[in-house]
C-alpha cells in the first residue's frame, strides 16, 4: 500500500471540502430553517393569528411606508387646554391619548377616597402576575390601593403566582377566547367563561391572600358571573363560618359580594350553578389604583376582537376602567415575515372593539421586548423583532394610543443576550422571557415612562390653571382633530 500516495488523496478531500463549504456559506441563509414557512402544530397561538397570517397581502408600498416611519413630525392639537410637546414617529410615546387616564390620577391625587382602574392585557410575559405585579405596586406604593384585582377562577400559572394564592377543583368546565370563537356564554373581561357544570361532584375555588405588599388581604371580595334562565347557590366558607348565598343571573354580568371585610381567605362551593356562567372574583379595598392582570399564553391580543361589548359595559359598570393596556408580540415574531402590517390592522380592530366597550378609556400599546435567535452560532436580536415593534408603533398612533417602546426601553439591540448572560441573571435561557428580577426591573421602566408622562401632565395643566387665574387666553380643544401628522420629506 502506498502510504504517501493515501495521505495526498485523503489531504485533496478534506480541501475539496473545506474549499466546498466556503462556496456553499455565501450562498446559505443566516438561519439555517428558512423563515417563509413556519409550522406551528405544536406552538400555543390563537387561531385568529393564523388566519390573519394566512390572508396576510404585503405590497411593497406597505414596505416602504414602514422604512420612511421616523420622517413623520406628529404636531398634537389641545385636548381640555393641555398640549403635548410634537413629536417624530422614531420616538413616539403618545402622552397626549392618555389624558383622561392622567386627570383621573391627578384627581386621585387631590382626592384619595377616589379610585383608577387599569386593564392589563398581555401574553406569557406577564404569566404569573410577572411585570403587572410590580406595575400595580408602584401605582399603589404612590397613590393608595389595597388588592390584586380581577382574578379568573382557573389559571394555568395559578400556582406561581405569588400575589394571590388560589386553589380549585378539576371539574370546572371552562371556554377560553384564544380557540373558542362562539362560546355557549360570552367570554369575561377576562377572555375567560367558566361553567359549574358537574352534578355528581362539588365544584370549587378558594383564594388566600398573597406576599406582595399592598395584597396580604383580601378586600371586598366580589364574584362576576353571568346571565342564565336557571338560578343557583354559592357556599362561602369564611374560616369556621359558612355563608349560603343565592345566584341571580338576570343581567348580562351580575355582582355577588361574599362580605365587606377584608379577610385572609376563603372557599366558593357552587351549588346547582351548572347553567351560570362564572368569570371571576374581584378584590380591591374601594380606593386608590387597582391593576388587573388578563395574561394569556399564547395571546397574540386579537381574539379581544370578539369581545361582546354590551358584556363588557356591563363589567365596565362596576369596575370602571381608566386605561387598558395591550402587551403583546411574543407570539407574533415567529411566521416568517418582517412586514407585519397584516397584525396592525388586526390589532387595530381589537383597539375599536376597547373603544366601543369600555368608553373613553385611555389605552396603551406596549410593543414586543428584544428577542434572541441564533444567527451563525451567535445569538442575536431576532431579524423579525423591529419590523414589529414598528408595525405597534403605527397602529398605537393610527388607534390614537400612548405608546411604550419595550425594545429600545430595555436597551435596544442585543439586550436579550445581556439580560440572559448578566450574573445575577433577569431573563430565562429561551432569550425571549424575563424571570421574576428581570420581570421586577420591567415592571419599573414602564411604570417611569407612563409616570414621566403623567408629571410632564401636571405641569402642563397648572400652567394652564394659573394662565386662566391671571385671565390669559387658553387656546380651545380642538374635538374635529387631535393630531396632525406630517411628513418632513414632502414639506
Amino acid at each position: 500500500m502506498n502510504t504517501k500516495s493515501y495521505f495526498f488523496q485523503s489531504f485533496a478531500i478534506v480541501a475539496l471540502a473545506f474549499v466546498a463549504f466556503i462556496g456553499f456559506k455565501q450562498v446559505l441563509p443566516d438561519k439555517i430553517f428558512p423563515e417563509s414557512k413556519v409550522d406551528t402544530k405544536n406552538v400555543l397561538v390563537d387561531s385568529m393569528l393564523l388566519e390573519s397570517f394566512e390572508k396576510q397581502s404585503v405590497s411593497k408600498k406597505d414596505s416602504a411606508d414602514a422604512d420612511n416611519q421616523a420622517d413623520e413630525d406628529i404636531v398634537y392639537d389641545s385636548n381640555e387646554g393641555i398640549e403635548f410637546p410634537s413629536e417624530t414617529f422614531d420616538n413616539y410615546k403618545g402622552y397626549q391619548y392618555l389624558i383622561s387616564f392622567y386627570d383621573k390620577l391627578y384627581q386621585l391625587e387631590k382626592h384619595p377616597e377616589a379610585k383608577v382602574r387599569i386593564a392589563y392585557y398581555g401574553d406569557s410575559m406577564t404569566d404569573g402576575d410577572l411585570i403587572v405585579q410590580d406595575v400595580r405596586t408602584n401605582y399603589q406604593e404612590r397613590f393608595g390601593g389595597m388588592g390584586v384585582g380581577f382574578v379568573s377562577i382557573t389559571s394555568e400559572s395559578s400556582a406561581s403566582r405569588a400575589s394571590i394564592k388560589s386553589l380549585y377543583s378539576k371539574n370546572w368546565k371552562m371556554q377560553s377566547y384564544l380557540n373558542v370563537k362562539k362560546p355557549v356564554s360570552p367570554f369575561g373581561v377576562n377572555g375567560h367563561v367558566f361553567f359549574a357544570n358537574d352534578k355528581s361532584n362539588s365544584t370549587w375555588v378558594s383564594y388566600e391572600a398573597g406576599l406582595n405588599k399592598f395584597s396580604t388581604t383580601l378586600d371586598n371580595p366580589t364574584l362576576f358571573y353571568g346571565r342564565s334562565s336557571r338560578t343557583g347557590k354559592v357556599n362561602f366558607i369564611v374560616g369556621k363560618d359558612t355563608i349560603s348565598k343565592n345566584l341571580a343571573p338576570g343581567n348580562l354580568v351580575n355582582t355577588l359580594k361574599v362580605t365587606s371585610k377584608s379577610i385572609k381567605g376563603f372557599k366558593a362551593k357552587f351549588v346547582n350553578a351548572d347553567s351560570i356562567p362564572i368569570y371571576g372574583f374581584n378584590f380591591d379595598n374601594g380606593s386608590g389604583v387597582h391593576v388587573d392582570n388578563f395574561s394569556q399564553r399564547g395571546n397574540s391580543g386579537m381574539p379581544i376582537s370578539m369581545f361582546d361589548a354590551s358584556v363588557m359595559q356591563g363589567f365596565n359598570n362596576s369596575l370602571k376602567y381608566d386605561l387598558v393596556i395591550l402587551h403583546y408580540g411574543t407570539n407574533v415574531l415567529n411566521y416568517g415575515t418582517k412586514n407585519y402590517s397584516w397584525y396592525g390592522k388586526g390589532m387595530t380592530k381589537v383597539v375599536d372593539k376597547i373603544k366601543a366597550s369600555f368608553p373613553g378609556v385611555s389605552i396603551l400599546i406596549i410593543s414586543t421586548a428584544d428577542k434572541s435567535t441564533k444567527y451563525d452560532m451567535v445569538m442575536k436580536t431576532d431579524s423579525a423583532v423591529v419590523p414589529l415593534m414598528k408595525a405597534q408603533k403605527r397602529y398605537a398612533l393610527d388607534t390614537q394610543s400612548g405608546f411604550v417602546n419595550l425594545y429600545t426601553l430595555m436597551g435596544g439591540d442585543g439586550s436579550m443576550v445581556k439580560w440572559v448572560d448578566e450574573s445575577p441573571a433577569r431573563a430565562n435561557k429561551d432569550y425571549t422571557h424575563f424571570n421574576q428580577r428581570g420581570a421586577k426591573a420591567i415592571g419599573g421602566l414602564l411604570y417611569e415612562q407612563l409616570n414621566k408622562g403623567y408629571e410632564q401632565y401636571k405641569a402642563l395643566r397648572e400652567k394652564r390653571e394659573a394662565d386662566i387665574k391671571k385671565g390669559k387666553t387658553v387656546r380651545k380643544t380642538n374635538t374635529d382633530s387631535v393630531s396632525v401628522i406630517k411628513d418632513s420629506v414632502n414639506e
